[in-house]
């Protein structure tokens, strides 16, 4: 039987009676179930404890079967899914630790404080680990740019990212940026970090010993962003805007003390758990450390720092304030571990202790003011399996013919208007905010196909990167979430790395919607099949649901963050062009394939049909050539294939290399077809003429089919299809359309 609770909460017949439960989130039947964990009605701030747990954000109710059909072990995973971060083996004793996570709903409302603290939680989820964080990246979904909120959003958001990473001192290397109509008034702002630990160093949120004490770190709590995790797991609505509130406020400078502090106090080794106090603030930190252990913890609230005065339990509990740790030590450490904190200038305050009844209990003014079973809030949200159905337009796209457009005889022109979309424009204005090169391990920065971040005292280094092609997702989900695995690791072995692993964000519109259900199902079943098939297990990651507008659901966007491992620095690899006279080679046949393609949506004004097809096993063959090939350095550039085709590709490599190329075509497509075309698997290469011969054989001796298309030389981009001049157009022209898009748009 559980202890008394004080009542001078509002009492639990008023909550139902008000129906408090269902503003927070709670549905009736789970509002029974959880009267039936209690053995009574819950207090005010049981509901909300419940209510925060309980929610998508927290407990993927509506997402967690699909999780489970993920891969999510291999040879070099030392720790999947259910902490704070994914780890992987890299050699030396030596691991990388990385997330990704949403920061959707709060950035649609106040997009400078959403996406800052967004980088600032994903930070933690790092350090957490014991790891320090080396890189960051991010993955942006906004309207079109022509709109002004959209402009607005764009602007705050990467200001956002920019003011926190910068003043933390980590750099910010890579992502993507992705403009579409279907992302109006519900932008995605997914951030990742990635950060280096030796093995001895790995942490666990976990809450061990009985009557050892449980300890908070970080600036005061306050009432900012109370509900953060329920408002995440709503759909976006006119009344969105007046949950502000529900947007937490960050401090870099506080979290980089935090962040200093916490690393110190792991490498004492006297820490038994850690954890971020992230979405749902101190409940869920308490309860799942508690979880975990398989025991208890009982919180006195009153020791909890408070910045504001005459705050509640359900507050305190609620508080998503940043920068805030839980930690578990002995008691004979504790003083060692207040030093360390008092040196930094960070709060220590003891707050709670770890029991053995497996109840999360807490007390204010020296009453119960909250007592519950942790397995109810962990482990007993009920599991929704939703409805699902095949959308109507997926069945109207399967007659869609992708040709039946007239061809287009300007390709010069064409191409043009490609690489002014601000999808496929130079993202420079992006990331000339971003600090990239602070801590001076950046090898790569961004604007390549993959960032590259060197690891000091050794020859290695890691490759990362963020992709999915929404279009293709939105026009077959199974294959485009094929293909945004592997794009992910078509841009690491283009960098001269092996894919190591992946962690994903899973951007959807409402589960409570049976063909949204159908998209989440699918690209989950494509996705984990690329995962299985390229040997690229799933770490962890983040559901975001309920993203829609007025018109309806985003598209569908499983972004995918994956890491790499350049064995040898000896072999990174860039996109641009290197030296005049070198040989350009394309890997992979080109098929008519332009649904979703950008080509399409940019100057036919669609986005329908099939996208691309793949074909996993012709994929991971054209990975491990083209790695093999760049590890016995034989390539001078790598490139893959992707919005835009060949033409773009051939354009950026370019534009990358200050450099001009002559290619001639031969092909049975037409010519638009030919250039525009996102058939998958595809990669281009350039070699030095003495080594061009023996690339060409080397690719060929495995399968994989290989064209050699000219060479890089004089200034500008040349091309003959089928001894025809189709293209000519100045590099130098080419590279003013792409870099100007985005820099007029904003003024």
């Amino acid at each position: 039987m559980s202890q008394q609770v004080s009542a001078k909460e509002p009492t639990a017949q008023q909550i139902a009676e008000q129906q408090i439960y269902k503003q927070m989130g709670v549905s009736d039947s789970e509002y029974d179930l959880i009267c039936g964990f209690l053995g009574r009605k819950p207090n005010y701030t049981e509901i909300g404890v419940f209510s925060v747990m309980w929610s998508e954000h927290c407990a993927y109710k509506n997402s967690k079967p699909l999780l489970r059909r993920f891969p999510v072990t291999g040879e070099r995973v030392l720790m999947g899914p259910g902490e704070g971060a994914g780890i992987v083996d890299i050699g030396d004793n030596q691991a990388v630790v990385f997330k990704i996570e949403s920061h959707n709903h709060p950035s649609a409302v106040e997009p400078y404080q959403g996406a800052a603290t967004g980088v600032g939680g994903i930070i933690r989820d790092i350090f957490s680990m014991g790891a320090r964080p080396i890189a960051s990246l991010n993955s942006l979904r906004f309207g079109k740019l022509d709109q002004p909120r959209t402009k607005y959003l764009f602007e705050h958001v990467v200001s956002g990212i920019a003011g926190y990473g910068n003043c933390i001192g980590i750099p910010t290397v890579g992502g993507e940026v992705v403009f579409d109509e279907s992302y109006e008034g519900n932008p995605l702002v997914n951030a990742m970090c990635v950060g280096l630990i030796d093995h001895d160093k790995i942490q666990r949120g976990v809450a061990k010993g009985v009557g050892n004490p449980v300890f908070y770190v970080g600036p005061p709590t306050g009432r900012d962003g109370i509900h953060g995790a329920t408002f995440a797991s709503e759909e976006l609505t006119e009344e969105s805007e007046a949950k502000r509130t529900a947007v937490q406020v960050g401090d870099p400078f506080m979290e980089k003390l935090v962040m200093e502090a916490c690393l110190e106090l792991i490498d004492t080794g006297i820490v038994l758990g850690i954890q971020d106090m992230g979405a749902a603030g101190l409940t869920c930190s308490s309860a799942e450390m508690a979880s975990k252990a398989g025991n208890g913890l009982e919180l006195y609230l009153d020791q909890v720092p408070q910045r504001e005065e005459g705050m509640t339990a359900y507050e305190m509990m609620l508080s998503e304030s940043q920068e805030r740790m839980l930690f578990v030590v002995e008691p004979k450490d504790e003083a060692q571990a207040r030093e360390i904190f008092e040196r930094w200038g960070v709060i220590c305050a003891k707050v709670g202790k770890v029991t053995d009844d497996g109840r999360l209990k807490l007390i204010h003014h020296g009453e119960v003011v909250g007592d519950m079973p942790v397995t109810a809030l962990v482990d007993e949200c009920p599991i929704y399996n939703k409805p699902s159905t095949v959308p109507a337009y997926y069945e109207q796209n399967a007659t869609v013919d992708t040709l039946r457009y007239d061809e287009v005889s300007d390709l010069g022109t064409a191409l043009e208007q490609v690489l002014s979309s601000p999808t496929v424009a130079s993202k420079a204005w992006v990331y000339n905010q971003y600090d990239y090169m602070v801590r001076t391990s950046t090898a790569v920065a961004p604007g390549s196909d993959a960032a590259v971040v060197t690891i000091r005292g050794t020859r290695k280094a890691l490759a990362m990167t963020t992709d999915c092609n929404g279009r293709f997702v939105y026009l077959d989900p199974e294959v485009g979430g094929k293909i945004a695995v592997s794009e992910a690791a078509r841009n690491i072995v283009c960098s001269g790395a092996e894919p190591l692993a992946i962690t994903d964000n899973l951007n959807f519109g409402s589960p409570e919607k049976s063909d949204i259900f159908w998209q989440m199902e699918k690209s989950v079943d494509g996705m984990a099949e690329a995962c299985r098939v390229l040997s690229t297990p799933v770490i962890g990651g983040n559901v975001s649901l309920y993203n829609e507008n007025a018109k309806g659901a985003i598209y569908p966007t499983p972004v995918v963050g994956m890491v790499g491992l350049v064995h040898d620095v000896d072999h990174i690899t860039t996109q641009g062009f290197k030296n005049e006279g070198d040989v350009i080679l394309v890997l992979g046949d080109t098929l008519a394939e332009l649904g979703g393609s950008e080509f399409q949506a940019v100057v036919h004004g669609v986005t329908e049909g099939r996208p691309p097809q793949i074909d996993l096993d012709t994929e991971k063959r054209l990975l491990e050539t083209v790695l093999g090939a760049i590890q016995q350095g034989l390539v001078q550039s790598a490139h893959d294939l992707a919005e835009g085709g060949l033409a773009v590709a051939l354009a950026e490599s370019c534009i990358s290399g200050n450099v001009g190329a002559k290619v001639q075509l031969e092909t049975s497509l037409r010519p638009d077809v030919a250039l525009f075309s996102e058939t998958q698997s595809r990669i281009l290469l350039s070699a030095s003429p003495a080594q061009a011969a023996e690339l060409e054989q080397f690719i060929a001796s495995r399968g994989v089919p290989v064209a050699n298309i000219g060479i890089v030389t004089g200034t500008t981009l040349e091309v003959q299809v089928n001894g025809a001049a189709t293209l000519n157009r100045p590099v130098a022209g080419l590279k003013q359309v792409w870099e100007d898009v985005i820099p007029c748009l904003m003024k």
